[in-house]
């Protein structure tokens, strides 16, 4: 099965954040942690203006409270729109 994104949006796979640590030594667990705001461009909907923007494999910085959360095939995605893509990370 594969995933196809439409229109102006765009499938990015957001980076992994690693345990962290308070400085007194606490262990801050995902849930408490804000979304990463980063991640890789997995796949570019049909829109032809954004195809020659964003391109599969761009890392990008996205805004902090955007997209679709989505599970394919045990993995996490995020499915972004084109006006939610702050930069690509060059």
């Amino acid at each position: 099965m594969k995933l196809k994104v439409i229109d102006d949006k765009v499938l990015v796979q957001p980076d992994e954040m690693e345990d962290e640590k308070s400085p007194g030594g606490i262990i801050i667990p995902d849930t408490a942690k804000e979304k990463p705001q980063k991640g890789t461009v997995v796949a570019v909907g049909t829109d032809e203006d954004l195809k020659e923007v964003v391109k599969k494999g761009d890392k990008v910085v996205f805004g902090k409270y955007t997209g679709d959360e989505i599970e394919f095939e045990g993995k996490k995605y995020l499915v972004v729109q084109r006006s939610d893509i702050l930069a690509i990370v060059s």
